[in-house]
């Protein structure tokens, strides 16, 4: 609802996905869903990547990417990991070694950009 997108999401990924959450006690910090090759892009990916508003400018985000990297090489056992992020991110999935790797292209109205990390 926050990037006011308030109906279901309908891609029918979920049960095919894990999901990964980050909690403080009984309170979700963070989320991230880790898809498998072959159901959003060829490789590997992670969507989905949200942190309660509360816990942001805190590291929350960034120990959950770390952790979804982790986790999505070691799960799927893949290299690379392809990810749909939102523009207005580019510099910090670019901190987490993502490196751009298709144009910019609207998903919902927000300005998104593929990236691609290999390890």
């Amino acid at each position: 609802m926050e990037q006011n997108c308030v109906y279901l999401d309908t891609d029918n990924k979920d049960l095919d996905s894990f999901h990964l959450c980050g909690w403080d006690k009984n309170e979700l910090v963070a989320y991230a869903r880790l898809l498998p090759p072959g159901l959003a892009y060829k490789e590997a990916s992670i969507g989905r990547v949200v942190t309660n508003p509360k816990y942001r400018k805190t590291g929350a985000g960034k120990a959950l990417m770390n952790h979804a990297i982790e986790k999505t090489l070691g799960q799927y056992k893949v290299s690379e990991i392809k990810i749909g992020a939102q523009l207005y991110l580019l510099s910090f999935y670019t901190s987490l070694e993502f490196k751009q790797s298709g144009p910019e292209y609207l998903e919902d109205g927000i300005p998104h950009v593929e990236m691609t990390l290999s390890k």
